[in-house]
């Protein structure tokens, strides 16, 4: 032991400085590694989305965003559903089996959906990212084949899709548009982005 007596109020700056440089760290990392946190907005982008479907009529189409991608909920006309049977030798992929864009097991049927009035899909071109536009009138028009059933076309390279969204041979399009996860709440109420099944 040293005779050396012991300095008490260096002792207590020593503590009182160490306690303070402490706390001053734990002040700079909290934000700091709060910062690797996905922000409010960002966990908002990718939730799923709820969407009441009640006033949809046949015919109709709503579209809503999910994951800053437009989702289109169509209401099929019984028109429309015969007309998907009329195309499907036109396809290229009538049977959704590609794989660049899985199409959920639910909707690997002929309408592509849960439901089969019911057609919900991601308004995007699988070509080049462009967001075709609705041409549910049948027969001849500029850009579409006299035997039009009705679908949507792709104005920026004439991608044509019918009302499943499956998209027609020989075209820029590799594949049919994709259905994002969804399912029911009720009869009348859609979650787009969440699936049970998957």
């Amino acid at each position: 032991m040293s005779d050396t007596p012991v300095d008490t109020s260096k002792r207590t700056w020593l503590i009182a400085s160490g306690c303070a440089g402490a706390a001053g760290g734990v002040a700079v990392a909290v934000p700091f590694v709060s910062s690797f946190q996905p922000s409010e907005k960002a966990r908002a982008a990718g939730a799923a989305v709820e969407v009441d479907i009640s006033a949809l009529q046949p015919g109709e189409k709503l579209t809503v965003e999910w994951r800053g991608k437009p989702v289109w909920i169509l209401k099929r006309t019984p028109q429309q559903l015969e007309s998907l049977a009329q195309t499907e030798s036109q396809l290229a992929d009538p049977k959704s089996d590609r794989k660049t864009y899985p199409t959920p097991e639910y909707a690997k049927n002929q309408h592509r959906s849960i439901k089969p009035e019911v057609f919900v899909g991601v308004g995007i071109c699988t070509h080049l990212g462009c967001s075709p536009g609705d041409k549910f009138q049948t027969g001849p028009q500029p850009s579409l084949p006299d035997d039009w059933h009705g679908g949507f076309l792709c104005a920026c390279h004439g991608s044509t899709f019918d009302v499943a969204g499956r998209v027609f041979k020989n075209k820029p399009a590799p594949d049919n548009l994709e259905v994002p996860p969804h399912m029911y709440l009720s009869d009348t109420l859609l979650l787009i982005g969440e699936d049970k099944k998957a």
